[in-house]
């Protein structure tokens, strides 16, 4: 039978909706027909991408997530599961960035890093684990967790030394989890962007650093959100029933 990358039935849960790739990736599963929830602490943003889904014809509902705090979690997914029924997709979009040199960053700076980028990570795939064992995933085999990592848990960004070593955390993480649910019917796997072009560091690489850097890979360019569409699509559906542990790098080439 050929398979598709239709996700009518499926209701999906993204964190870090606000912007960037979360949002994009909300859209991206909604066109394809899951039904959304978009989570992060921006709630003015969320119901303005909820309203565009909503006009083009898709379920789209937003819910207040701060991944830092787990009771802002349970009741996140609490508000969704009451609007739009259980839910069986997560991507763990959640993250943030610390551009400091290992000898300047603070406690308090790299703690942040660590709350967001690992923590945030663990407790929503954990929270979203539990919802789908509580409604059968063990039977349906449908529960899918998708972590974002970075190239940067592949290679050593420079003045990334938190945020690299968050985004290694994450990998690791996502082979574990795989590991533990993979009888529970919960597929976890990973993709490991490499630099997107996004509104957050558009600034960035209009700077001479960031055109230098540019200039540095080898097909000296960034990518486009819509370069991880397919593989988020992919590890959405049914097509990935067999595919769990799983690190997609995805980098225009970047990392070589």
């Amino acid at each position: 039978m050929t398979q598709t990358f239709d996700l009518s039935g499926r209701t999906a849960l993204i964190t870090g909706a606000s912007s960037g790739l979360g949002a994009r990736m909300a859209r991206v599963l909604a066109a394809s027909g899951a039904k959304v929830v978009l989570a992060a602490r921006r709630v003015d943003r969320l119901e303005g991408l909820a309203a565009e889904i909503t006009a083009a014809g898709r379920t789209a509902f937003a819910v207040a997530m701060d991944v830092t705090v787990e009771a802002s979690i349970i009741a996140g997914f609490d508000a969704a599961e009451a609007a739009l029924g259980p839910i069986d997709t997560v991507f763990a979009n959640a993250g943030m960035n610390n551009r400091a040199m290992a000898a300047e960053i603070t406690t308090e700076a790299w703690d942040e890093v660590m709350a967001i980028n690992v923590r945030g990570v663990f407790l929503t795939a954990r929270e979203g684990a539990r919802r789908m064992m509580a409604a059968g995933s063990k039977e349906t085999g449908r529960g899918r967790v998708i972590l974002v990592a970075s190239i940067g848990a592949l290679k050593v960004l420079p003045g990334l030394t938190a945020y690299c070593t968050s985004k290694a955390a994450v990998l690791m993480m996502g082979k574990s989890l795989a590991r533990e649910w993979a009888n529970r019917g919960i597929n976890v796997n990973v993709i490991c962007p490499g630099y997107v072009l996004t509104e957050l560091n558009a600034d960035w690489f209009g700077e001479e650093g960031g055109k230098k850097q540019v200039a540095g890979f080898p097909r000296r360019r960034l990518m486009a959100e819509e370069d991880l569409d397919a593989m988020a699509l992919y590890l959405a559906s049914d097509a990935s029933r067999a595919i769990t542990g799983s690190v997609f790098t995805l980098d225009d080439g970047q990392t070589l």
